[in-house]
């Protein structure tokens, strides 16, 4: 009878994979339930974004009238830059979960447990991830609900939806690398808003580029929120380039990549410290 002997390099990769994917799982319900034990920390995210769309809505609703300004509906135009406002300002705070582990003891007693470091940064990253997808579907039921509308169907909300949560994803991990270089609370709101507010302004989350100074079309072009702003746009259009959305959606991507890739070397960093 032939016996049949167990790849041990097989095995165990697949149980490395299993443990990986189970632990990943475990950290992304930690941080979910202590975002959703705390609903008024999402619901003050949300307050910025509704008062831009409902008020800046109404005001600036005759620049469509300027000409060069490529769209028939101010707030049709706002609301996928708001998406993409919002999940700039909510990522930028997913580092402060990494100092308060760090204050309370928690990532050390972490490191020293059998839990993946991948999974510590993956569940973390997916958690705000999660809340991304939510805050962008709030965002746009806002922004229908104050009469926008789009003819991209549902592929067009998908973009939108993946070009959130990548935008979310990069400077949620620019957010945890500042978090474990620092390991300070005002260092970090400090630095996240000293780059916040020009990602913010120098791009076409307001404005139609083509009316802006010469000088912020250049900026602009170089911007991950630009970017995400101009794929989500163009997929909602009636009639969307794909070239230009799988374009800024490359560089999007790339650009999530390389701030992943620098955060973990800061973590990293942070293990050979302590």
């Amino acid at each position: 009878m032939a016996t049949i002997t167990a790849n041990p390099a097989r095995t165990t990769g697949t149980a490395r994979r299993g443990g990986l994917v189970s632990q990943t799982g475990y950290i992304t319900g930690r941080w979910l339930r202590a975002q959703y034990r705390s609903p008024a920390l999402i619901a003050f995210t949300l307050v910025q974004p509704a008062i831009w769309l409902l008020l800046f809505g109404q005001l600036f609703k005759g620049v469509v009238a300027l000409p060069g300004f490529g769209d028939s509906s101010y707030i049709a135009f706002l609301t996928p830059g708001i998406v993409m406002m919002t999940a700039l300002m909510t990522s930028g705070w997913a580092g402060t979960t990494f100092i308060a582990d760090m204050e309370r003891g928690v990532m050390d007693r972490m490191l020293t447990s059998p839990v993946r470091r991948g999974a510590l940064m993956a569940g973390q990253l997916i958690s705000n991830g999660t809340t991304t997808v939510i805050q962008t579907i709030i965002v746009f039921a806002i922004g229908i609900a104050a009469g926008a509308r789009y003819d991209g169907g549902v592929v067009g909300y998908l973009v939108t939806i993946v070009a959130s949560m990548l935008v979310g994803t990069a400077f949620g991990s620019l957010s945890n690398a500042v978090a474990l270089l620092t390991r300070q609370q005002e260092a970090l709101i400090g630095i996240f808003q000293f780059v916040s507010l020009p990602l913010t302004f120098l791009s076409s989350i307001m404005l139609d580029l083509e009316l802006a100074p010469h000088w912020v079309q250049v900026a602009a072009r170089y911007n991950p929120v630009d970017w995400a702003a101009v794929a989500a746009r163009e997929a909602l259009s009636a009639d969307p380039d794909w070239s230009s959305v799988t374009r800024h959606g490359v560089y999007l991507t790339a650009f999530t990549l390389i701030v992943g890739y620098l955060s973990t070397r800061a973590f990293r960093t942070y293990q050979r410290s302590v």
